[in-house]
């Protein structure tokens, strides 16, 4: 990709679709007095674990990206990861219901540290030092009235065998991911 514009950018990971739907029926169930105005659910195919956003990068950036992406999961191992308890993030104005993701090996953190590493090398900014595994699944405009205690979520375990840098296009209704580069992970 060339020609001097931009593109919204992040690496992340993708949990299997069928994760994906049990977590949004739990997110009707857990949600279901919030009314029209409350948060906008997101489909299966949208939810992700954010390793690395990169914010608005040059097209030009876009194939280095992709080589430091496949070459940081060459080193990693599929990652064994199970959710756990509901948020609201961020905490001071929260802003999306998410669901912790725990990674009991090690493996998640291993990646992400190692796939900020090489990507903010080519990107040219310094490593984040915060990562919060977590799958969003519903966005609000603004901060939910009252923080209730939402229900447990579905203990779902699931792994993760590929990495993928996506290109997000901020539409009017959501935000529509396109795959720009992916990288399976070692065994």
């Amino acid at each position: 990709m060339s020609g001097g514009g931009s593109a919204r950018l992040f690496a992340a990971l993708d949990p299997p679709v069928e994760v994906g739907r049990e977590l949004l029926r739990w997110a009707r169930w857990a949600l279901r007095g919030a009314g029209e105005r409350g948060p906008r659910l997101l489909e299966p195919e949208s939810m992700h674990v954010t390793l690395m956003f990169l914010g608005e990068r040059p097209f030009e950036e876009i194939d280095a990206l992709g080589g430091a992406l496949r070459a940081a999961a060459e080193g990693a191992r599929v990652c064994e990861l199970q959710t756990g308890a509901p948020i609201w993030l961020p905490p001071r104005r929260p802003r999306a219901l998410a669901v912790e993701v725990h990674d009991e090996q090690g493996e998640l953190a291993s990646l992400q540290r190692d796939l900020a590493k090489a990507l903010c090398a080519v990107a040219g900014f310094a490593v984040p030092r915060r990562f919060r595994a977590h799958l969003t699944l519903a966005r609000a405009r603004s901060a939910p009235a009252a923080h209730e205690a939402l229900p447990p979520t579905p203990a779902l375990r699931f792994t993760a065998e590929e990495v993928v840098l996506y290109r997000s296009h901020l539409e009017a209704r959501a935000a529509r991911y396109e795959r720009v580069a992916a990288a399976p992970l070692a065994g």
